[in-house]
């Protein structure tokens, strides 16, 4: 019987409800946006590593109280209702941050912001702003448990048409950084490790992805 080939397509990523990887690891955060009209202020401050779900779980929030995704550097303030912005400590217009904090407190307001660190490292020359930051409740994700690491890799090898033999996934999360980045990395490498004949993506080939990139290291050394 001819082997049954895999096509090579890729799946949107996509921010619903149900493909949220829910664990542990987020449960502190996820009961924290849940209960968005009780924040103090109307605000809060979401915060996270990279690839740990902050983009995906800020938007079902976003969607659940109907807010408008803003930028940091945008000192639009028209917009009264519920606003999401994004990526905060990668630079922001202070005046505009200043405003939002104090409008999120308004009725029918409302604001959260997403960050890889904490307010109180973030860069501010106004005084009245910085003693916003200080006062903003903040909501961490740590680094995925192994539930939540189990379901994005399942994700991921489901987004790239890969069915990985039921040993496989156990096998690389004992052998992984924990972050979703250095889950698609590995993969994007069993992907292409599989090769245009398709090579079931079993154990085997996990270990030898993995013996591969401890040698590489090792040249460095």
């Amino acid at each position: 019987m001819p082997r049954q080939l895999r096509l090579k397509l890729r799946r949107p990523a996509t921010y619903e409800r149900d493909d949220f990887a829910a664990g542990p690891s987020n449960a502190a955060a996820r009961a924290a946006l849940s209960a968005w009209r009780e924040w103090h202020g109307g605000a809060m401050v979401l915060v996270g590593p990279e690839g740990v779900g902050k983009t995906h779980l800020a938007r079902l929030w976003a969607e659940a109280a109907g807010a408008v995704e803003l930028s940091p550097q945008d000192p639009d303030l028209s917009h009264t209702g519920p606003a999401l912005i994004e990526d905060v400590d990668r630079g922001f217009d202070e005046e505009f941050l200043f405003h939002r904090i104090n409008m999120a407190a308004r009725p029918g307001g409302g604001l959260l912001l997403t960050a890889r660190t904490a307010p109180a490292l973030w860069p501010v020359e106004l005084p009245d702003l910085r003693s916003r930051l200080n006062a903003l409740p903040v909501a961490e994700i740590e680094p995925p448990d192994d539930a939540v690491l189990e379901a994005v890799l399942r994700r991921l090898f489901a987004r790239c048409n890969i069915t990985p033999h039921d040993d496989v996934i156990p096998y690389i999360i004992n052998r992984i950084e924990r972050s979703a980045p250095a889950a698609w990395e590995m993969v994007q490498r069993l992907d292409a490790a599989s090769g245009e004949s398709h090579r079931p993506v079993s154990r085997v080939l996990a270990r030898q992805v993995l013996e591969d990139e401890t040698e590489n290291l090792d040249l460095f050394e």
